[in-house]
């Protein structure tokens, strides 16, 4: 079993409209335990809290406001966009965490993000107990990418995935109602650097009741001008219009990614921006049609209003999951969902180390994209739909959704010394 002491949650990364959802799962079942674990400290900004020991003490929130996470967007603490590196390369920063959380009692770390925070939350796992000081790290999913390895699904990305399937279809509506005098092309740019789960989404805009003509530009697979337009032109002279969804990550034969701006973000990944409107010139300047394009860029990752129920369910589990686990004695783990039937869709959680999950990215499987690589597959649809599947519709009042700001009130430092981030 895992000692008694102090626990410390941080949100990694860009935000999601269920990420609370997750921090109040955590947060309630950690005072529901609050023999075994005294404080949530949570770290103001992400990761940057734990380094600047610029800490919030979440016992200062009210269960009202706890609970009023599970229906509020955006990241309660703040987040931050900073990658810590190996640990001989940034073995200060490693040390500095752990000399943190053991002037604050810390003993269990819990660190909600992608990737990259898996990453930090293994190696604090290792270099706790070489220091004296063992810390009980959990890693907690969560991307709207969809690009966890193990985990069936990653919190964030059905609520995407919902909120970028209707927007198609209602903008491919809108679009089909004035082809015939106006706009002929549609194109909407979503997120996902090297992973289509989001553009496939967008797939889920036609079905049998709804004959809507969408092409999707996956990461996965090589752009090719040729065959795009070709179609793009097929599905004008056919329906008189055509929607494009193109994943920010869509690249050239090259490798070079169709919105590479040249600059790189603080992970060192490349700057992306900009897809849409290289696809829609291309398209006016190749076949001459009318177009309007647009970015979902924030509003598809923070529309809490339309959540898909689904989503906002497992968050809440896999942080409710996360105490349970580290309660239970484990360590250097990540909670995940596990499917168990499409239909009906059920699902419980499982885990799986961090070793497995760290530095590992998910991709689109080659089954799930149409063969001539501008659609989704039955199996793709079937593995999507329960996914955006239910509503979970935040409390409204005077027509506007009602979401709680917390005190975020903060810890007297203890350390003397600043830390530069």
């Amino acid at each position: 079993m895992g000692e008694s002491g102090n626990a410390f949650y941080a949100q990694s990364g860009g935000v999601t409209a269920v990420i609370n959802a997750t921090a109040c799962g955590l947060l309630e079942t950690a005072r529901q335990n609050g023999d075994r674990i005294g404080k949530v400290y949570a770290g103001r900004n992400g990761i940057i809290g734990a380094l600047s020991e610029d800490l919030i003490d979440t016992s200062q929130e009210s269960d009202a406001d706890i609970a009023a996470l599970r229906h509020t967007p955006s990241g309660a603490f703040g987040s931050c966009r900073y990658k810590l590196k190996g640990l001989e390369e940034s073995k200060a920063q490693y040390a500095r965490l752990i000399e943190v959380f053991k002037a604050h009692n810390i003993r269990y770390f819990f660190y909600n993000g992608g990737g990259d925070s898996a990453d930090t939350c293994h190696k604090v796992s290792q270099l706790s107990g070489r220091m004296g000081f063992p810390i009980q790290a959990i890693h907690i999913p969560k991307t709207v990418d969809n690009d966890l390895p193990i985990t069936d699904t990653c919190p964030g990305f059905g609520s995407v995935a919902k909120y970028i399937a209707i927007s198609t279809r209602e903008a491919s509506y809108d679009v089909r109602s004035m082809a015939r005098t106006s706009t002929k092309v549609f194109v909407v740019e979503v997120m996902g650097r090297h992973a289509g789960w989001i553009a496939a989404a967008g797939g889920l805009a036609a079905d049998n009741h709804n004959d809507i003509p969408v092409v999707i530009l996956f990461p996965e697979i090589q752009f090719n001008e040729d065959a795009f337009l070709s179609r793009v032109k097929a599905n004008v002279e056919k329906y008189e219009y055509c929607t494009v969804v193109v994943s920010e990550g869509a690249k050239w034969p090259d490798g070079k990614f169709l919105a590479e701006q040249g600059t790189r973000d603080a992970f060192g990944h490349a700057q992306l921006g900009g897809a849409a409107p290289v696809v829609a010139n291309m398209i006016k300047d190749a076949l001459g049609y009318k177009y309007h394009w647009a970015v979902a860029d924030y509003l598809q990752r923070s529309a809490r209003h339309i959540a898909s129920r689904t989503d906002v369910d497992q968050a809440y589990a896999l942080g409710k999951a996360a105490v349970e686990m580290a309660l239970a004695g484990e360590n250097a783990i990540m909670p995940t969902i596990v499917r168990k039937s499409d239909s009906p869709y059920t699902w419980e959680i499982g885990k799986a180390a961090l070793e497995d999950v760290a530095n590992v990215e998910k991709k689109m499987p080659k089954s799930f994209i149409s063969k001539d690589g501008f659609g989704i597959t039955d199996d793709c649809r079937r593995y999507l739909s329960p996914l955006i599947s239910g509503e979970d519709y935040p409390p409204y009042e005077n027509g506007m959704p009602v979401y709680v700001t917390l005190k975020n009130q903060v810890v007297k430092k203890k350390l003397k010394d600043e830390f530069k981030i």
